[in-house]
């Protein structure tokens, strides 16, 4: 299998994970959030160890759009759980959950590193993790929340909300400036995943060290940024810690794209870090809120939203950097800073449903 069918078979993964989002929320309204992610989590699971033995490129399409798909049965489950037990706090502790998730990254990366070391092969590092990750679900399923579906929500919800929106898992229009604030966060965050390496190597220093290491100091911020960002948030509310989140995403593209040495950019990555690191948990947070919607239907059409950011734009980066360079793709991406900002500023308390959200997070 050549670059190019790799490259291609990577995409069903977000194809899957998308295509399965209503299906995530039917469940969701039907079955409890811990049955829904036990099965995802088993799944993901099962799909792992498959995609370790694929043995041609059509094999390991399918496996990755069922990787996918099994994503999104998983995290949209748990992001259901989060903003559930989030409600039995009176402070934030969304975040954490979050940084938790950074943390496995880390530790997800460390580990393959290890195995590789000892010449352990991709199919036997794919079986282990499954495994272990398999007993670990199962041992701690018992401690997460039985959370039923309510009934009265769910018809309220489908009265409320024309048929479209219901099949295609789109929010309404309370739910669709949290939306577009997630499409803006995730275009950057998965913006630095994807091209940050790449443009350290370009614009700064080609050793490979080095742009390593700018990644991992991206990485580091976010993680950092996701453990201390619920006491910031508790000290001064949501909408200002999503403000600041905006500004401070502008500001550090702003200084990668102005100041291209090693020292500006590495500052520009921290800040970017700490910018993108609690946006998407605290508007979860809020949209779980939601009086029209159940939580879990408000998440899935946010996600369905915000998806489309982590899907889109990269790809847009690297046409903008083949058409020009990847300096003038940066300094596109640096807006969406900006828009978070002006999106913030609609969550207005107006409403009874912004009053109900905005309420619960101290101002």
């Amino acid at each position: 299998m050549d670059a190019a069918q790799l490259g291609t078979a990577l995409l069903a993964l977000p194809v899957g994970l998308m295509l399965t989002m209503p299906f995530t929320k039917w469940l969701l309204t039907r079955y409890s959030s811990r049955a829904v992610m036990l099965f995802g989590s088993l799944f993901l699971c099962v799909i792992l160890i498959l995609v370790g033995f694929a043995a041609s490129y059509w094999q390991l399409l399918v496996l990755l759009l069922f990787f996918g798909s099994a994503r999104n049965l998983m995290t949209l489950s748990i992001n259901t759980q989060g903003v559930t037990v989030q409600a039995l706090y009176p402070k934030s502790i969304m975040a954490a959950f979050h940084g938790i998730w950074s943390l496995a990254c880390f530790a997800a990366a460390g580990l393959s590193l290890i195995l590789v070391s000892f010449n352990v092969a991709p199919a036997y590092q794919f079986t282990i993790v499954s495994l272990v990750l398999a007993l670990v679900s199962l041992y701690f399923i018992r401690d997460t929340i039985n959370q039923q579906p309510d009934p009265q929500q769910i018809l309220q919800e489908q009265l409320s909300s024309p048929w479209w929106l219901r099949a295609y898992a789109l929010p309404d229009r309370y739910l669709l400036k949290f939306a577009f604030i997630c499409f803006a966060c995730m275009a950057c965050e998965n913006t630095m995943y994807d091209w940050s390496a790449v443009y350290f190597q370009k614009q700064v220093n080609p050793d490979k060290v080095m742009y390593t290491a700018a990644l991992v100091l991206y990485l580091t911020a976010v993680t950092i940024g996701r453990f201390f960002g619920d006491r910031i948030v508790n000290v001064i509310g949501i909408k200002k810690v999503l403000k600041i989140s905006g500004i401070l995403i502008f500001c550090g593209l702003a200084i990668t794209v102005a100041l291209p040495y090693m020292v500006t950019v590495a500052l520009g990555y921290i800040l970017v870090g700490f910018g993108v690191c609690c946006v998407v948990p605290m508007v979860f947070s809020l949209a779980g809120k939601s009086k029209n919607m159940s939580s879990s239907s408000a998440l899935a059409s946010i996600s369905t939203v915000g998806y489309m950011g982590f899907i889109i734009i990269p790809p847009f980066v690297g046409y903008v950097a083949k058409a020009a360079n990847l300096r003038w793709s940066y300094g596109i991406v640096t807006f969406f800073g900006l828009l978070i900002v002006y999106l913030v500023s609609l969550i207005k308390e107006d409403s009874r449903e912004d009053d109900a959200a905005v309420a619960a997070m101290p101002e």
